[in-house]
């Protein structure tokens, strides 16, 4: 099968999110660094950034509810699925550790460097996704996924290469070289955007999916908005979050552009896995990759070294590979008899 299948997009509105989530994430990685200061810090207040995000895509989200459907049946709507609405508690605290995470390691990383780390969330993804939806990935899929990850050591390996001083390297030990605290970092990111959003598509697709797909983004930022208030309450911001000089910090053209483009994200996300799938979106992640990279190199001069080409080479013959044979996992309702429909199997 080609790589524009019908098993791989079943429909063209689920290219055109595809790609859309591929824009969006790689807007997310430039805007970020961009608005790091010279000592790789941010101006402004990440968490309340976060925040102000998820509110903004619960406003979007009910608003786009309400475009067909009452308030009343909005609120009613809201009290019959209150059980969904607790579920959702668990993918919304982990996009909240993720996102937050987000701004600590991409003022250590360099976009490109920071999304091909990423790419370790394929391989748990895989293992992850099996489990939820009782669905074995077939030999094809699984090297892909394998390939994925042998990208990610290679650039980490580069990036440890240039980073270290040569004159410590003979004293330290390979193993201290890997575990250092940023790379866990990385790790913990990892393992919440794999958890979260394998997660998030069993509860649009299974455990929520008499639920429209606006009112559970609903549920997801209502829970995020209360995981954020815990993690300012914590970091002790949450009475100074809305003072008047950290609402100057945050109301810059640059900051308000990624509050935006992170809203988007969220929306576009929720699309992706109502349409497609988790392992499917962990290939839209690898193939941002290259753009990154080359964006990177064009806006903030990062160079491209040999072990980047290397690991994207790989990353792209991995999503080929994949593309052969890509998993499929309708949602219930879709999986309904139909002429038109894809059988669900991988």
């Amino acid at each position: 099968m080609g790589l524009f299948s019908g098993d791989l997009f079943p429909t063209k509105i689920s290219f055109i999110i595809f790609i859309s989530y591929m824009g969006l994430f790689i807007n997310q990685g430039i805007l970020v660094t961009a608005s790091k200061n010279k000592n790789n810090t941010y101006s402004y207040n990440t968490v309340t950034v976060v925040l102000l995000t998820e509110l903004l895509k619960l406003v979007v989200s009910t608003t786009v509810y309400l475009k067909d459907n009452s308030v009343s049946s909005y609120f009613s709507e809201i009290y019959k699925h209150r059980i969904v609405l607790l579920y959702y508690f668990v993918p919304a605290a982990l996009y909240c550790l993720y996102n937050n995470l987000q701004f600590v390691n991409l003022a250590t990383y360099d976009p490109t460097t920071y999304y091909l780390l990423l790419q370790f969330r394929v391989v748990v993804t895989g293992v992850v996704f099996q489990l939820v939806f009782n669905k074995k990935l077939n030999r094809n899929q699984w090297m892909s996924l394998i390939f994925l990850t042998l990208g990610c050591v290679i650039k980490e390996y580069g990036h440890d290469s240039k980073s270290s001083p040569t004159s410590s390297s003979s004293t330290a030990s390979p193993l201290a070289a890997y575990l250092n605290p940023h790379l866990l970092l990385i790790l913990v990111q990892v393992f919440s955007s794999c958890f979260a959003g394998v997660y998030n598509e069993y509860l649009l697709k299974e455990k929520g999916v008499d639920v429209h797909i606006m009112l559970q983004n609903v549920f997801m930022y209502l829970d995020s908005i209360v995981c954020n208030a815990v993690v300012l309450g914590f970091k002790g911001g949450l009475t100074s979050t809305f003072e008047p000089a950290n609402i100057a910090a945050i109301m810059q053209p640059g900051v308000l552009i990624i509050i935006v483009n992170n809203a988007a994200i969220g929306i576009v996300t929720s699309l992706f896995l109502r349409n497609l799938n988790s392992i499917l979106k962990t290939f839209a992640s690898a193939l941002e990759l290259m753009f990154t990279a080359v964006l990177c190199w064009i806006i903030f001069g990062i160079t491209i070294d040999m072990y980047t080409v290397v690991a994207i080479f790989i990353v792209s013959a991995a999503t080929v590979l994949y593309a052969q044979k890509p998993v499929v996992n309708l949602a219930k309702t879709d999986v309904q008899p139909q002429t038109d429909s894809p059988k669900e199997s991988v």
